[in-house]
């Protein structure tokens, strides 16, 4: 009974996958912490799902001078939500864990082709502030 269930449910999956259609998205900006480039941050470019877990779609660090660029591409009925995640420890002192700020990437920029016809440009961001919805992250 129950593999029957588990079985309908994965070909429903498939078949939601099937016809889904491809979009993609891409962001770049600067982080700084302290007017000083912020390097080696961790940042990852999500497809946000309500239902399911979040589909992860790029990562990448900061350079040497603090820029990034991701992008991504998600098979989704419905459009993609995309977001970024930064993981960082910017004026944090000895507090455990590392904060993490979530940016949500405005529908303008998700294309549905493979390749992202426009890049969403954050411009700088000075990590040392403090922002809404920031919370701590251990395990990203």
């Amino acid at each position: 009974m129950y593999s029957r269930i588990i079985f309908y449910c994965f070909c429903l999956f498939s078949a939601c996958q099937a016809i889904g259609r491809t979009q993609s998205t891409a962001i770049e900006g600067v982080l700084l912490c302290e007017d000083k480039p912020a390097k080696d941050v961790l940042i990852k470019l999500y497809d946000h799902d309500t239902v399911s877990p979040d589909e992860l779609m790029d990562s990448a660090k900061t350079d040497a001078d603090g820029h990034f660029r991701l992008s991504g591409t998600a098979d989704e009925i419905s459009g993609i939500e995309p977001k970024i995640n930064i993981y960082h420890d910017c004026d944090d002192g000895i507090l455990p864990c590392q904060r993490r700020i979530t940016i949500f990437i405005p529908s303008k920029y998700v294309s549905n082709t493979k390749q992202p016809s426009e890049t969403f440009n954050l411009g700088r961001l000075q990590l040392a502030g403090k922002y809404a919805g920031e919370s701590r992250d251990c395990l990203h």
